[in-house]
């Protein structure tokens, strides 16, 4: 036994105490160098997590909404400089004027926040049906009303809203439903075979469920989350679908290499973001040639990362807030 997968099983036996469910999975090349599954993707049916099981990656989607708004950047649609208001119209007045898509993916752009990161995973944050979350259009209602917080690229400030803004916009602009538009321009160029928006009230066989405590009692997260992911995450994925994910972004399958560099690149440093981590356009940027992915939410979880220079792929997907973070950790992710 490896001195890394001795940290995970120890890593996985926390895990298992709270209880959660997981998959983590290490790739380096070609070749898979870990993989393991631990817990229960459905407690109802008593049904044991494998690696194949599909996981939803809460905020992880976000590189996916920034790949597909990029792909529009690439084909003329928008520009990184092209401003939100120049599409939304009399939409959301207290976005200020010179908010910009770059401003969007930068998460620069100082707009009010719709979403409380920082509330406990129990609440329920949302108001009304978790059914009426489908298109970016329905989040209109809870976007609006919330005041700039400061002046757009003075600093950054990590903001859920501006990635359903871009949604928005990406589906405004390309006149393309934005779930298809992902579909269409990131899932099928990469290869991607077990990578949609699932819906929470259809979820398929192999699609592990999500859980969250509330009165100290273990529950689904249906009633806590939109019924399908949007702008800024909820997308279900699995491990190698991940390992795919990475090869084909920095082959330029996804978007051309100069705007992988580009959204790679770190824009706001570690020591600015207050993460320890820095960040790109859509991305977080550990360090040179690391690219890392993140989500957090009620019933998930998540991180995947790929080191450019040794071709190593780490990820750890599972189904309750906090089940993902030591056994990333034992799997080297820095900063969790």
């Amino acid at each position: 036994m490896t001195a890394q997968q001795a940290a995970v099983d120890a890593a996985i036996t926390e895990s298992l105490a709270e209880p959660s469910a997981g998959v983590a999975r290490v790739d380096v090349g070609d070749e898979t160098t870990l993989e393991t599954a631990w817990g229960l993707a459905d407690r109802r049916h008593d049904i044991a997590m494998a690696p194949t099981h599909r996981v939803a990656i809460a905020s992880g989607g976000k590189g996916f909404t920034a790949l597909a708004v990029m792909s529009l950047i690439v084909d003329g649609t928008l520009t990184l400089d092209t401003t939100a208001r120049s599409i939304l119209g009399d939409d959301l007045p207290l976005i200020d004027d010179r908010v910009t898509v770059r401003h969007l993916l930068a998460h620069r752009s100082g707009i009010g926040e719709y979403l409380d990161d920082d509330a406990d995973l129990s609440e329920y944050l949302l108001p009304g049906p978790m059914s009426g979350y489908v298109s970016p259009e329905d989040y209109l209602g809870v976007l609006d009303g919330h005041e700039s917080i400061f002046e757009p690229d003075s600093r950054f400030s990590y903001c859920n809203g501006g990635f359903v803004v871009l949604a928005l916009l990406a589906q405004r602009a390309s006149g393309i439903e934005f779930h298809e538009l992902v579909r269409e321009r990131v899932i099928r160029p990469a290869g991607l075979t077990a990578t949609d928006y699932l819906r929470s009230d259809r979820l398929l066989g192999d699609a592990a469920v999500g859980y969250v405590q509330v009165d100290g009692a273990w529950r689904t997260n249906v009633f806590h989350l939109p019924v399908i992911g949007g702008g800024d995450g909820g997308i279900y994925t699995t491990a190698a679908d991940l390992q795919r994910f990475w090869r084909a972004l920095l082959a330029g399958r996804i978007v051309p290499a100069d705007a992988v560099t580009e959204m790679t690149s770190m824009v706001t440093p570690p020591d600015e973001s207050g993460e320890g981590v820095g960040y790109g356009l859509g991305f977080w940027v550990p360090g040179p040639g690391r690219v890392r992915l993140v989500g957090m939410d009620a019933g998930s979880s998540f991180a995947s990362e790929h080191d450019v220079a040794t071709g190593t792929t780490a990820s750890v997907l599972a189904t309750t807030g906090m089940g993902a973070w030591g056994v990333g950790e034992a799997l080297g992710i820095d900063n969790l």
